[in-house]
């Protein structure tokens, strides 16, 4: 078993949907990559927070098993952010974004975070990233998250981050942004003619799609009708990939594949509560019995030639 390296925000929310609210909850892309992370393998986390950022988080992480040794605090205020969903959860909003201390973040790597073989670099500006990867030293994997603000403002320098990483996790629509088309197909294709030895596409309650070298693989959703809460979904789908392959220490397409399913059965967990509560009550039988019944639903008969042969002609009298 390897160990983890998750860098990126940590932040404290303000979230309404349409049946309730929470506020200056623990968030942030980091957080939600950590805490998945630290199910499956050793996990480090790497980010910063201001003087205000609550006890009782660090206490969590502790708890968890992470390592928090290169979580940095900083005079002032943690990175804040408020935002509300629409009735179907599909589409959110922001309504305000305070960075505070989390806008003049510079990562600095200890000698033992630069050696972690297996890196997820959540969602953060690519110039981080990218100071990041300048870091690192003995990975086996560097997995990256990007978002559709930094397609928009930043494609050069995120273009440099998808060069240098193996997988790449990115949003169907922002697949189709950075792409410049309205085809999905074609999009994921696009990304993964980058370099990335592979192309994670988020389809969110449909789903992901794997593009790797010779294959594309369709990995579906694990249903679930608690959906509370989908902030921080994918960031728990990515931390849990990114974890179980340092588990299994191997990065065969098989393996990413495998690792792409329990994404989707880790962050259907996430989803049912606020932040990443519902994360600290799952146990190990609950996450094996969805990947079972994950698993089972994706098994379909397979077509064989005798299947497709026409139905033959009745004779005429």
């Amino acid at each position: 078993m390897s160990q983890t390296l998750v860098i990126g925000s940590i932040a404290l929310d303000t979230i309404d949907t349409a049946k309730s609210r929470v506020d200056d909850a623990l968030g942030g892309s980091a957080s939600y990559g950590a805490v998945a992370a630290s199910f499956f393998s050793p996990t480090h986390l790497l980010g910063i927070v201001g003087t205000d950022f609550p006890a009782k988080h660090r206490k969590m992480f502790r708890d968890r098993g992470i390592d928090i040794s290169g979580l940095e605090s900083k005079e002032g205020a943690t990175f804040r952010w408020h935002g509300y969903y629409e009735r179907n959860m599909n589409f959110r909003h922001t309504t305000t974004t305070a960075l505070n201390v989390f806008e003049h973040f510079q990562p600095v790597l200890s000698d033992a975070h630069k050696k972690v073989p297996f890196v997820f670099l959540a969602n953060i500006q690519p110039e981080l990233q990218l100071r990041v990867l300048d870091q690192i030293e003995k990975t086996k994997l560097v997995v990256m998250d990007t978002m559709d603000f930094w397609i928009e403002g930043q494609k050069r320098e995120l273009t440099k981050v998808i060069r240098r990483s193996d997988i790449l996790m990115i949003s169907e629509q922002e697949a189709r942004q950075y792409a410049e088309t309205t085809n999905t197909i074609q999009a994921g294709l696009a990304l993964r003619a980058l370099g990335p030895r592979a192309v994670v596409l988020k389809k969110g309650e449909h789903g992901a799609l794997v593009f790797l070298k010779d294959r594309i693989a369709s990995v579906p959703a694990y249903p679930t009708t608690k959906v509370k809460d989908p902030t921080g979904a994918g960031d728990v789908f990515a931390g849990a990939l990114t974890s179980y392959l340092a588990r299994m220490d191997r990065v065969t397409d098989d393996h990413i594949i495998r690792a792409t399913q329990l994404g989707c059965v880790m962050a259907s967990f996430a989803v049912e509560d606020f932040t990443v509560r519902r994360l600290l009550t799952v146990t190990p039988a609950e996450i094996t019995k969805r990947c079972a019944e994950l698993g089972a639903m994706s098994k379909l008969p397979a077509l064989t030639p005798a299947s497709l042969k026409p139905a033959a002609k009745k004779s005429r009298r």
